[in-house]
């Protein structure tokens, strides 16, 4: 435990000196989330996808932040040296999974107090449910980004995990149609993909309707997360040539 808050005062004290990683993490969600508000200003559209931009963006950031932070580590020599001491894999990721949790909870507070207070996002349910599933939604993001960072060897190869790991969800997450809408098998797979059970619960905590189905969507993402930090963990190399 000492060695996995060892690794999360590290990570944390690097992105302290990170401005611009600092302003692409805590910021840029925001803004995006604004822009969509102000594409449809005087339309119902925002109330709708709203919270599914609360899902979407924090997700998308933390991933890429995450997974490419991760892969520097190993580029540049640090993981081959930290793993040399007394430190396992597992204490190394669970230890990047919480530094970059603490920022997430920063990064969501503020994306959803700036989509209901000057976005004007209306939600109906607990504010505080909705920033706890927002959150959720970022550590999920964070961890299959430290899943693909295990895979990757450059920074590049990481930017090719987007395609296979978060398009997809993104289009079958019932965003742009509906899933009940979707064919039904594209239908199909969207209900196993985390994204989808993310946005279906904090669309469910907005329309004040939280119910069974709800606990259920956060209890998938909880097992999503789990399973890549477990993946991230056996499968990270010391080094990346």
């Amino acid at each position: 435990m000492k060695r996995t808050l060892a690794t999360t005062a590290r990570v944390l004290a690097q992105v302290r000196h990170d401005p611009q990683t600092i302003a692409l993490m805590l910021i840029v969600p925001s803004l995006l989330i604004g822009l969509i508000a102000w594409i449809f200003t005087d339309t119902p559209a925002f109330s709708r996808i709203g919270p599914a931009m609360i899902a979407l963006f924090p997700f998308v950031v933390m991933f890429l932040v995450t997974s490419i932070s991760t892969l520097r580590e190993r580029r540049s020599g640090t993981l081959e040296c930290l793993l040399s001491m007394p430190l396992a894999k597992g204490e190394f990721i669970f230890g990047f999974a919480l530094a970059f949790t603490l920022v997430a909870i920063l990064q969501t507070m503020i994306a959803v107090v700036f989509a209901i207070w000057v976005c004007g996002l209306e939600i109906e349910g607990s504010f505080w449910l909705l920033f706890a599933v927002a959150a959720l939604d970022a550590l999920l993001g964070i961890s299959l980004g430290l899943m693909a960072s295990a895979f990757a060897r450059t920074e590049f190869q990481v930017v090719q995990f987007m395609p296979a790991l978060v398009i997809p969800q993104f289009l079958l997450a019932g965003i742009i149609l509906p899933r009940d809408q979707l064919p039904g098998v594209l239908d199909a797979i969207g209900d196993w993909l985390p994204l989808s059970h993310a946005i279906d619960a904090l669309s469910d905590v907005a329309a004040g309707t939280v119910d069974s189905a709800t606990a259920s969507s956060m209890l998938v993402i909880v097992a999503w997360i789990a399973a890549a930090l477990l993946v991230g963990s056996l499968t990270l190399r010391r080094r990346t040539a």
